[in-house]
């Protein structure tokens, strides 16, 4: 049985037929227990908090309260890069499965991001993909259509 849990007008329906079922290492192996599924507007930074409750109440239906403090800093890295880096929607989608938690952010814009060393000094710039590769079981991007979608998994065991 697959549950959805939408968020407000943003909130999407079903998987589509682009989402990552099947490739290789992606954690929610076999059926999906639960999926959220959020549209963000172009440069909507307030997006970002919203996504994080949103998911932080996703994990707590699910008996994952553990896993949100990292899956929320995660998932803002990948949203604020979205948003900030494309000048376009994205579409972030979080789904259980038996064997963990997977997020995906997917943006309309094929240049693909890359890792880097993080500003010196002040800076907040250039740390949101070295946090992904630090805390992640595994992430990764992946081409779609048009655009990408950039992805992260934690395991944690099965889901309650």
């Amino acid at each position: 049985m697959t549950r959805q849990i939408r968020g407000g007008p943003g909130g999407l329906g079903n998987p589509s037929a682009n989402a990552a079922e099947g490739e290789a290492g992606a954690v929610p192996a076999g059926p999906v227990t639960a999926q959220l599924r959020r549209r963000l507007a172009k440069a909507d930074l307030r997006a970002v908090s919203e996504v994080r409750g949103a998911l932080r109440e996703f994990l707590r239906q699910w008996g994952r309260p553990g896993t949100a403090d990292v899956a929320e800093l995660l998932t803002s890295e990948l949203v604020t890069n979205a948003l900030v880096h494309t000048d376009d929607d994205a579409v972030v989608t979080a789904s259980m499965g038996p064997r963990g938690l997977r997020v995906e952010v997917r943006d309309f814009v094929g240049s693909r991001p890359e890792a880097r060393e993080p500003d010196t000094g002040d800076s907040t710039h250039g740390r949101g993909l070295v946090l992904v590769q630090s805390l992640a079981d595994a992430w990764g991007v992946r081409a779609h259509g048009v655009g990408k979608a950039v992805w992260f998994e934690l395991g944690g065991g099965s889901a309650a």
